[in-house]
Formats: structure tokens, sequence, C-alpha cells
């Protein structure tokens, strides 16, 4: 909710009364980041929706977003089993003196990221020149993770871990979405939002799942007939 002070300052200034034209489809298309903070996950890229309004409250729609970051894998947050392998492995190479004093294992990756996903979005238009929604955030996620190893060690572990010199998983994902669109004229405006989602991607290698921030602003298209106006 990091953009909610900012909303409650274009709500101070703006106008009140019910929206009058609000259109059967909308567009939009913007910069996006995922952050992903337990494994140190920051990613930039884009999102694109597109949506269709049977009821000014409610509009149904596609999502979509892609995006792309580093990361470090550390043992820390592998299953506790596959701790102790690698611990016994690097606990051997000390005793034949093959591993550096003092050294940590760091697998460094590229990781690239797409979401999608369908569903409901209801909005609030009280005001006239903003319109705030809130979605549940439900769908797919597929994330390929690509290693990039520093030392001889590290690239024998990644190795043995993914001999294909890659990742690729498919979960699903949950969770909320919210934001805000600034009307400037019946057909475009600028959108804000964020969604707040839980998956455990490669639930092979990662112990835990992860929460999960994408956070989006860009241009938005309103086009259509208007479904507010009387029959």
């Amino acid at each position: 909710m990091r953009f909610l002070p900012f909303a409650l300052l274009i709500l101070a200034s703006t106008g009140f009364g019910q929206q009058t034209f609000v259109s059967k489809y909308d567009l939009y298309t913007g910069y996006a980041f995922l952050d992903s903070p337990r494994i140190s996950l920051f990613q930039n890229g884009t999102q694109l929706q597109v949506g269709m309004r049977p009821r000014t409250w409610l509009s149904l729609g596609f999502d979509y977003s892609y995006t792309k970051g580093n990361l470090e894998i550390t043992p820390d947050l592998l299953p506790s089993e596959l701790q102790t392998r690698l611990g016994g492995q690097l606990a051997a190479l000390a005793a034949a003196g093959r591993l550096p004093a003092g050294y940590h294992l760091i697998v460094p990756a590229t990781s690239t990221t797409q979401t999608f996903a369908m569903g409901p979005q209801l909005a609030y238009r009280h005001f006239q020149k903003i319109t705030l929604f809130v979605r549940p955030s439900m769908g797919a996620i597929r994330e390929m993770a690509v290693p990039k190893p520093k030392d001889p060690i590290a690239a024998a572990i990644v190795a043995q871990l993914a001999p294909e010199g890659k990742k690729r998983d498919w979960q699903g994902f949950y969770g909320i979405g919210y934001g805000f669109d600034i009307n400037l004229t019946r057909n475009f405006g600028i959108r804000t939002q964020g969604d707040l989602v839980w998956d455990h991607l490669f639930n092979d290698l990662l112990a835990q799942g992860r929460w999960t921030t994408r956070f989006s602003i860009g241009p938005c298209f309103n086009f259509g007939r208007n479904i507010a106006a009387k029959p």
C-alpha cells in the first residue's frame, strides 16, 4: 500500500459526484516490478491488462506481466535434506584441502518471470476524476532461473541441481490486488496498482514459499459505449 498517501492526496483535490461516463472496455500497459524479499529477487518489466465491464462496478479481464532480474541462492534457502547433503560435500572438500578458507557457497542467478491471471475487479466510482479498485489475484506464474556460478565449486554443485544449466517451473499464486485510475479524459488515464501474492516456485530447491509484491504504473485507455448512460 505504499502509494496510499498519494491516492489520499489526489482524493482531497478531486471533485465529488458519481461518474457519468464508464466505457465498456479498457486496455492498460505500463512499467512493472516484482519484489520477492525472501530470495532477494527484484525484477523490472512490463504489465498488460485488457478488460470488459458488464457493470459500472465490475470488470472481467486478463492480466499478464513479464519481468526479469537477479538473485542469489544460498544454502539457507534450501530444504534441510539438501542442505545436509551439500554440507557433507563441502566438508569432504575441506578435509581434502580443496575448499578455500572461509568459503561461502553463493550462486547468483538471472530470473525471468511471467504471470497470467483472469478474473473480476471491483470498482468504486464515487469520484469523477479517480476510480478506486480492488481484485482477487489468482493465476499461474512461470519462472526460469539461469544460475551463474562464479567458481568451480559452485559450478559443480549447480551441475548436480540443474544439469541443463537452467530451472523452469509453473505454479499457482493467490493474493489481493488494489489501485486507482486517475481519469484525465473519458478515454485516457493513468493507472497505479499493486498486488501482494503468495507462491512456492521451485519447491524441489526452495524450502519455503514467498510473498511477492508487484507494482505497476502506466497509461490506461477506455473505449466502447457508455454503460453508465440510462437506457
